[in-house]
């Protein structure tokens, strides 16, 4: 049975978000950065020919470059002001989080509340501006090792590329702080976001001019990677919505001369928890081997480049290790971000209590073997969307072209949701405040 405010949100329709003049102000404050940052992926980084690294491109997608391009919408390949886009700081981010939960005196700050958060992120900008500052200087290396990239080759040009790049992520932070706060969504989520729908349109027209020219797929095989792409995002949909709803029971109160009755609510755990953080951080830790040659160059030592070969994208060895780091980091994650004896602690405190089960450390096992449970399918969920587009690029990469792999698609979906569930909040408040309005007039009258 639905409950009362799923039954108000069910009556939002085109009609309340014309109403909505301050959700309009958000939306078109959004579009105006997401349209500055697209400006910015066209700036070019002083210094680099831009036919010559163009042409050189091809052999870097291997490495950092190639992944970053992805989520830069192309500002690689151009080698533009955002070519690094905001990685760094998910980076960041994410190290921080698991400092957090290994250093004794970082969980203490954590915990300190708002002072606490504050403190932790000021921590995290640190962090991205020396992650920044040495991906842009490997950047620079690889660069300058490329005959005929840099038209001025030296210390100079590192320099001045490497802070290029650094005033560029710290930009889009910027960026990003200001859409969270006026905008609609997770600022930083939505750069990410907007970087990989931008070079879509470019990679359906690139596969239709391939079937209408014959190139080894055909018009069957266009429907059937569009069937698939359609199943896979409405397969990530339902994963990402999917949740284990535990049920918490509140003891009757008293508060002054009223006893309230007792009340029933539950504990939503998402079945995919850690999100889109483990396949990051697995496909960043893979790419390591790749960008340490691709900053020494052609003197890279033979083991390197045996390392690089063993583990280039494609090969079985690299599909097998993306798995494994996969389902490792979904787990560690996991237990960072959802600490079940703090969560059993809280539901102590404010005398809830899950039924059947004693507050405290029986209810913390229960939580923990739940989550136990639902971390395993999380772990098989997020697998399989990541390890299947490697396979299709392994197996069928001269028939069948893969734009977006698994990471890329998680982003897209999640981002999307979590946008649209921010416009229909915005949505309900308006609706409550036109109601309120509307109650006071009636009031004012009678």
């Amino acid at each position: 049975m639905t409950s009362a405010a799923e039954q108000f949100a069910s009556n939002i329709n085109f009609s309340s978000f014309a109403k909505a003049e301050e959700l309009k102000k958000r939306l078109l404050f959004t579009l105006g950065a997401l349209i500055v940052y697209r400006l910015g992926t066209f700036v070019p980084i002083p210094g680099v020919d831009p036919e010559a690294f163009a042409r050189g491109f091809q052999s870097q997608q291997g490495g950092l470059l190639g992944t970053l391009n992805i989520f830069a919408g192309g500002a690689v390949e151009r080698m533009a002001l955002f070519a690094l886009n905001i990685m760094p700081y998910i980076s960041a981010s994410i190290i921080m989080q698991l400092m957090s939960a290994v250093i004794p005196s970082l969980e203490k700050i954590k915990k300190e509340g708002e002072q606490g958060r504050r403190q932790i992120n000021q921590y995290t900008r640190y962090l991205t501006v020396f992650l920044a500052t040495m991906q842009g200087y490997f950047i620079a290396v690889s660069l300058q090792s490329t005959a005929g990239t840099v038209i001025n080759p030296g210390p100079f040009f590192l320099f001045t590329t490497t802070i290029t790049l650094v005033g560029g992520v710290m930009f889009l932070l910027w960026l990003g702080e200001q859409i969270t706060a006026r905008g609609v969504g997770n600022g930083v989520s939505l750069i990410i976001f907007a970087g990989i729908i931008a070079e879509l349109p470019r990679a359906i027209a690139a596969l239709l001019d391939q079937g209408r020219a014959g190139g080894g797929v055909g018009g069957g095989a266009i429907l059937i990677i569009a069937a698939l792409a359609l199943s896979l995002i409405a397969f990530v949909v339902f994963m990402e919505r999917s949740q284990r709803r535990i049920l918490v029971q509140y003891p009757r109160r008293q508060v002054g001369q009223r006893m309230t009755q007792g009340e029933k609510s539950h504990l939503p755990l998402k079945l995919n928890v850690s999100g889109v953080i483990p396949p990051i951080f697995a496909s960043s830790l893979l790419l390591l081997p790749a960008t340490a040659a691709g900053a020494v160059g052609e003197g890279s030592p033979e083991w390197l480049q045996n390392l690089t070969f063993l583990f280039a994208p494609g090969r079985p060895s690299y599909i097998a290790l993306y798995a494994a780091l996969i389902i490792g980091f979904t787990f560690v994650y996991t237990s960072v971000v959802f600490n079940v004896e703090e969560v059993a602690d809280n539901l102590k405190k404010y005398g809830g209590f899950v039924q059947g089960y004693r507050p405290g450390a029986r209810t913390a096992e229960y939580l923990d073997y739940v989550l136990t449970r639902l971390t395993v399918l999380g772990a098989m969920y997020l697998t399989f969307v990541c390890i299947l587009p490697e396979i299709l690029k392994a197996s069928y990469s001269q028939t069948i072209p893969v734009y977006i792999g698994g990471t890329s698609l998680l982003i897209v979906v999640s981002v999307t949701l979590d946008t649209v569930g921010q416009i229909q909040g915005h949505l309900l408040a308006q609706q409550y405040e036109s109601l309120i309005k509307k109650s006071k007039l009636r009031g004012g009258r009678r």
